[in-house]
């Protein structure tokens, strides 16, 4: 097939993909949140061995800004397993590809595996909505969203696009400011860090401010990131209005750096375009672990399993622990970071026809009771595992919501890692801003950054 007929068969795909919303839950469907579905669609009962227990809630506790999370009783808790190469064959079904390898390419990879809690919880609007959204969201094809407001918005999900849009549009607060700390990782072990400064409007998921997205109308996130250090890219700026939608419709970027000294549009912030500053470590759609447009791929809902994910991993974002503790040769250092037994739902993507995206395949492994994309294991166009993505996820008890810190990306052809969402050096997230109207408006970054 020649390049103008894959580009004519692509168009026509996108022409049944937009075509009929996807099927909504019905009444006694959305019953069963609150019920034997937790508020946001998790399983409320503990798995049939006790290996998972029920879900138990956090409460909500602490300031808004200037603490780290933490939890007392988890975080005193020793390692049950140990696992390694020596004894991973009595654990395959529960480790996704990306560990899998790990273990097998590095004598010292471990993972040290502790009792499961599940804490996760989130404010009872957020419940509110979500019960709504069960029977009133829709989805249009892959990127089109119409009548979802506030919360979750596919918590009894039938098709592999909404568990990850229950991922991109998951409570975070209204609004938050926090260090991104990013850490390039040779083979070798040596590193080079990027400091950034993010602030982020949640537009959908707001509770002070509700928004209902319809089609064509469907703005979720407004996003500006200044970068500090290193000198050699100090003052670059990406200011994101991200919408559900594709072309016109989706996102909108821009771009500033001190060499141009002017902001611009940014169509290539998207996709498999390398972020600014990451020496090609990390894609864009991987920022938060996933963040594109859904169309490039075919979306299947595997189900639910029951794996070893990273979880609870208050430690490794601790401000006690250095960034000099984190790198490793070949990987992180693995007497750091926390995992757990969870389940998590599974979504394949399979590039389409007609599609160019530097991954075949991704399979996408999310957290039951966070809606948090937790691991990805990215495959090349020959079918290859190519890079593998871990989340090392944490629950904030003063927010209530849980959100990935460190973020992970190894690079299995190269030997490096990329370690990003790092701010144990610095402040933690702070949930107090109340950004102006006109603070993530391109006008606005400009005078900012040349006055």
């Amino acid at each position: 097939m020649n390049r103008s007929s894959l580009r004519i068969a692509a168009a026509l795909m996108l022409l049944v993909l937009a075509g009929p919303a996807a099927a909504k839950a019905d009444i006694a469907e959305a019953a069963r949140l609150g019920g034997p579905l937790t508020p946001v669609g998790a399983e409320r009962a503990g798995s049939k061995d006790g290996s998972i227990p029920a879900w138990t809630p956090g409460k909500q506790r602490g300031k808004l800004s200037g603490e780290f999370f933490s939890d007392p009783v988890i975080d005193s808790e020793q390692p049950i397993l140990v696992l390694s190469a020596s004894n991973m064959s009595r654990s395959l079904e529960r480790l996704s590809e990306g560990h899998k390898k790990l273990l097998s390419l590095h004598p010292t990879y471990k993972m040290l595996v502790y009792p499961s809690h599940r804490p996760v919880a989130m404010p009872e609007a957020i419940y509110a909505a979500t019960k709504a959204n069960a029977s009133l969201c829709e989805l249009h094809g892959l990127d089109e969203l119409d009548g979802c407001s506030v919360g979750v918005p596919f918590p009894i999900p039938k098709s592999g696009p909404e568990p990850i849009w229950n991922h991109k549009l998951r409570w975070r607060g209204d609004a938050v400011r926090r260090y991104n700390n990013q850490m390039i990782v040779q083979a070798n072990g040596q590193y080079q860090l990027t400091k950034i400064l993010e602030d982020v409007q949640f537009t959908y998921g707001s509770i002070k401010k509700p928004v209902t997205l319809h089609r064509g109308d469907a703005e979720f996130l407004r996003y500006l990131a200044s970068t500090i250090a290193p000198p050699r890219v100090a003052g670059t700026t990406i200011l994101v209005h991200d919408r559900a939608g594709t072309g016109s419709e989706g996102r909108a970027a821009w771009l500033y750096t001190p060499a141009i000294k002017r902001v611009r549009r940014a169509p290539t912030v998207c996709c498999d375009n390398p972020a600014e500053g990451t020496d090609g470590s990390q894609f864009y759609d991987q920022v938060d672990m996933f963040n594109g447009t859904l169309e490039r791929y075919n979306w299947k809902l595997v189900g639910k399993r029951e794996m070893v994910i990273p979880y609870n991993s208050h430690r490794i974002g601790s401000n006690t622990i250095r960034f000099s503790q984190l790198a490793r040769p070949g990987h992180l250092n693995q007497d750091l970071p926390r995992y757990e037994l969870h389940r998590v739902w599974v979504v394949d993507a399979e590039l389409r026809p007609g599609m160019a995206h530097t991954f075949k395949k991704r399979r996408f492994y999310l957290d039951e009771d966070g809606w948090n994309i937790v691991m990805v294991d990215n495959y090349n166009n020959r079918g290859e595992l190519y890079q593998f993505q871990e989340g090392h996820t944490q629950f904030g008890t003063n927010i209530l919501a849980s959100s990935a810190a460190p973020e992970v990306i190894y690079h299995f052809d190269s030997g490096r890692y990329f370690v990003t969402a790092m701010f144990n050096e610095d402040k933690p997230y702070d949930f107090t801003p109340d950004y102006k109207p006109d603070f993530f408006t391109a006008a606005t970054v400009q005078k900012r950054v040349t006055k």
